[in-house]
């Protein structure tokens, strides 16, 4: 059965952001949020926030200085995943692994990883089709059908730019399903996709957006943030509300660093969701009756 937050839904509400951002923490709020969940739902948030470490990990390895904080594991953590992962996820260990194993010429070509993990492919790729293998197998509706989401639009988003620099779709895309393939096959300026992606026209638009390169991105956030609330559109106080929240915490971050007025915008956007539809008042008087 499912965990209800009443008491902890009621106290989102309590942050607030000032008008130059000071006193804004998603870590903290983020790490609160994680003290208050049973086991099963720690581990549902956990694999969440797991993007944020694929993200740190293909940095690092790569040389790059940027970290995001909103990971699981601490620079020096996952810098010693990449030399010997024992706190990753199976599957991203093993993307890890196998690629530092080529490196050394380890690998025998009869090894069963490679049926798994095509080492020809950028590790960036190979470790983001581990991650969304992973999420696929959550015991959380809301990361399931966020990892697939998540997935479809940057392939989609792949898929638009190469079309239109007059590159490969194919060995661009991450994972498989019925919308890789109609990214492989199609001609279509759209890829066929308007009837089956509701976001398609604004994604073109976005993406055809000159050289502004921070309008594009603002556009795109747009949409996750609208597949947050819509993936949660008929949750009011369990897990998949508050990754919900979370999701939308984690943009409110990333433009609270690239661009203030936006950031508080989105904030303000976040506090209000939540007094919609008069859950706030519900939760309190269940968690009040339950008392």
């Amino acid at each position: 059965m499912a965990t209800n937050y009443y008491c902890l839904v009621a106290s989102l509400r309590e942050y607030q952001l000032d008008g130059d951002l000071k006193g804004f923490d998603a870590r903290g709020i983020i790490e609160e949020i994680a003290g208050e969940l049973v086991k099963a739902d720690r581990k549902a948030l956990g694999a969440f926030l797991l993007y944020h470490d694929v993200c740190n990990l293909i940095n690092l390895r790569a040389g790059r200085e940027a970290f995001s904080t909103l990971g699981n594991f601490s620079r020096e953590e996952l810098t010693e995943e990449l030399e010997n992962p024992t706190l990753l996820p199976a599957e991203l260990a093993e993307v890890i692994a196998l690629y530092g194993e080529v490196a050394k010429e380890e690998v025998d070509a009869d090894d069963p990883r490679l049926a798994r993990v095509n080492v020809d492919a950028p590790f960036e790729r190979e470790l983001f089709a581990a991650y969304y293998r992973y999420c696929a197998t959550s015991g959380c509706r809301f990361v399931r059908e966020w990892a697939e989401a998540d997935r479809n639009l940057r392939n989609i988003s792949v898929a638009l730019t190469a079309k239109r620099k007059g590159l490969s779709v194919g060995e661009r895309l991450v994972g498989g399903g019925d919308i890789v393939a109609q990214l492989q096959r199609s001609s279509a300026a759209d890829f066929g996709l308007k009837g089956e992606v509701g976001y398609i026209d604004t994604l073109i638009g976005a993406l055809s957006e000159g050289d502004n390169l921070l309008e594009k991105e603002h556009r795109i956030d747009l949409i996750r943030w609208n597949m947050a609330e819509e993936l949660a559109t008929f949750d009011y106080f369990n897990i998949n509300m508050l990754l919900s929240y979370v999701a939308r915490l984690c943009l409110v971050h990333r433009w609270a660093m690239l661009d203030g007025e936006r950031g508080r915008e989105m904030f303000r956007k976040l506090v209000s969701s939540l007094g919609a539809g008069d859950k706030i008042a519900e939760a309190e008087k269940r968690y009040a009756e339950e008392r």
